[in-house]
C-alpha cells in the first residue's frame, strides 16, 4: 500500500498540480478533474483533509466508510487512514488539507483533536449538509481558496483563521445531524478506538495543566493507562499507522518543542521541563537527534 508523506507526493501521485505551499493546500474538484487519477487503489497519507462534495458519480472509501450519503456531503481523511475511490470526473466542490507542520506553527490549532474530534481517525464521519449548510461552508471554502491563490506574506495567518472558522462551522453542523453513540457503535473497531485514546492521552499529558510524568514518554506509561499489554499497544498502533507507539510519542513531542519555540519566549530549559525531560541537556539531546538542530538553532533560523 502507498504512504504518502507530504502533500506534494499524494499531489504527484493523484496526477494534479502541486500545491502552492509546502504544508496547506485547498482546491476545487473541479479542477482536478481534467487530469485526476479516476481510479485510485488503497493508499495512506500523513495530514487532515476536510472536503465538501456538493455533486459527484463513483465510489469514494474513507476509512471504514464505503457508502456516503447521497446529497452535498462533508467528509474528512485523517492520517494513516486508508482511503481509495473509483469516480467520475463530475465532481463538484472544495476540498482544503494540511499537515502537522501546519498545526505546529499555528497559534490556534495546538488542540486540533481536542476541539475538533471529528477528525480523530474513529469519529470522521461523513455526514449530509442541508441545502442553507451547503451556502454557508462554500463561501467560507471560496474565501479560502482566494486568499490561497493569492498569496502574501501575511496570507497564511489569515487562512489559519478561515480554516478555523470552517471547522467550528463544520463542528456545528456536525454535532447537530450526528448521533455519537450510534455512530460510535456503528464504526469504532476496538483496535481504532485503543489508537484513539492512545492519540488522547498523548496530547493532555503535555497540556500545560498536566503534571509533570517523566514516564509520559514511555509507551509502557500509556499501555498502563490504557490496561493493556505495552506489545499490545506497540502491535496495534504500528498496523493502523505504520508508525510504532514511541514514535508517535516523539513526533507529538517534537511538534510541541517546535510550537513553543517559534510561538512563545520560554527559555530552553523551561520547555525542557514542561515537556517532562529529566534535564535540559536530554531535550536538547532528543531535539537535536528529531531534527539536526539545536533547540537554539531552531528557534533562530525560524525567527528570523
Amino acid at each position: 500500500m502507498k504512504h504518502f508523506k507530504t502533500i506534494q507526493a499524494y499531489c504527484k501521485a493523484i496526477n494534479i498540480s502541486q500545491p502552492g505551499h509546502p504544508y496547506f493546500d485547498i482546491r476545487s474538484f473541479e479542477e482536478n478533474m481534467p487530469t485526476v487519477v479516476a481510479k485510485m487503489p488503497p493508499f495512506k497519507h500523513e495530514f487532515y483533509a476536510i472536503a465538501i462534495k456538493v455533486e459527484g458519480s463513483g465510489k469514494a472509501i474513507s476509512g471504514h466508510h464505503t457508502n456516503f450519503p447521497e446529497g452535498a456531503t462533508v467528509f474528512f481523511n485523517s492520517p494513516f487512514q486508508i482511503i481509495s475511490w473509483d469516480i467520475l470526473p463530475d465532481w463538484e466542490g472544495y476540498y482544503l488539507m494540511f499537515s502537522k507542520e501546519f498545526i505546529t506553527q499555528s497559534k490556534h490549532l495546538q488542540q486540533l483533536l481536542t476541539e475538533f474530534p471529528f477528525l480523530k481517525i474513529d469519529k470522521s464521519i461523513p455526514f449530509e449538509v442541508k441545502p442553507k449548510e451547503v451556502s454557508k461552508l462554500l463561501t467560507i471554502y471560496e474565501a479560502i481558496y482566494e486568499e490561497y491563490r493569492n498569496l502574501s506574506k501575511d496570507s497564511i495567518n489569515i487562512i489559519e483563521a478561515q480554516v478555523l472558522v470552517l471547522l467550528n462551522f463544520v463542528k456545528r453542523f456536525f454535532n447537530a445531524q450526528t448521533n455519537r453513540e450510534e455512530a460510535e457503535a456503528a464504526f469504532r473497531k476496538a483496535d481504532i478506538h485503543l489508537l484513539s485514546r492512545f492519540q488522547t492521552l498523548i496530547e493532555t499529558s503535555f497540556y500545560e495543566t498536566a503534571l509533570s510524568v517523566k514516564k509520559s514518554h514511555s509507551p509502557s506509561y500509556y499501555a498502563a493507562l490504557l490496561a493493556v499489554h505495552p506489545n499490545h499497544l506497540n502491535a496495534t498502533v504500528k498496523q493502523i499507522t505504520g508508525h510504532t507507539a514511541k514514535t508517535h510519542i516523539n513526533n507529538h513531542i517534537l511538534r510541541l518543542a517546535q510550537s513553543r519555540l517559534l510561538q512563545t519566549d520560554k527559555s530552553v530549559k523551561e520547555i525542557a521541563y514542561a515537556l517532562h525531560f529529566e534535564s535540559p541537556n536530554n531535550f536538547s539531546s532528543f531535539f537535536k537527534k528529531m531534527t539536526g538542530q539545536t533547540p537554539n538553532a531552531y528557534r533562530k533560523i525560524n525567527n528570523l
